[in-house]
């Protein structure tokens, strides 16, 4: 189901133009307006799921499915060295639309960008509690 208020609804159904690399009944792929690299992609779904939590199971295998196939087009067409996958959920994990997307990042060598994290080091015992809240 659409929702009129969201901007990637109306791209991904076409009511707004786009730099369309791929469509089908689901997915409308689109470059990044302001890509991280060259080739840099979005996999929007056309029904609206404002992130993951909302996305229904089948639209989730699918976008999977999807990403593999692009990414061999990637490598193939662009010659990119590698590949990130990224996907925000929430206004604390950088996430600026409301509406599920799936970030296609072809990465080459020395492109300058990085997608990282500053590894914590957590005491055993808090591992510990975290794999017991997550398994009772």
């Amino acid at each position: 189901m659409k929702n009129d208020d969201c901007i990637f609804c109306k791209i991904a159904n076409g009511e707004i133009p786009s730099r369309t690399i791929y469509e089908d009944q689901l997915f409308r792929v689109i470059l990044d307006l302001n890509p991280a690299t060259k080739g840099h992609a979005l996999i929007l779904p056309k029904d609206h799921s404002a992130s993951l939590y909302e996305l229904p199971e089948e639209t989730a295998a699918a976008v999977l499915v999807l990403a593999k196939k692009l990414a061999v087009i990637l490598r193939e067409k662009l010659g990119c060295d590698g590949l990130n996958l990224v996907q925000n959920n929430g206004e604390a994990a950088g996430q600026t639309v409301s509406h599920f997307h799936l970030h296609m990042i072809p990465r080459y060598t020395d492109d300058g960008q990085k997608i990282s994290w500053i590894p914590g080091k957590p005491a055993q015992e808090e591992l510990d509690e975290v794999r017991k809240k997550l398994t009772e």
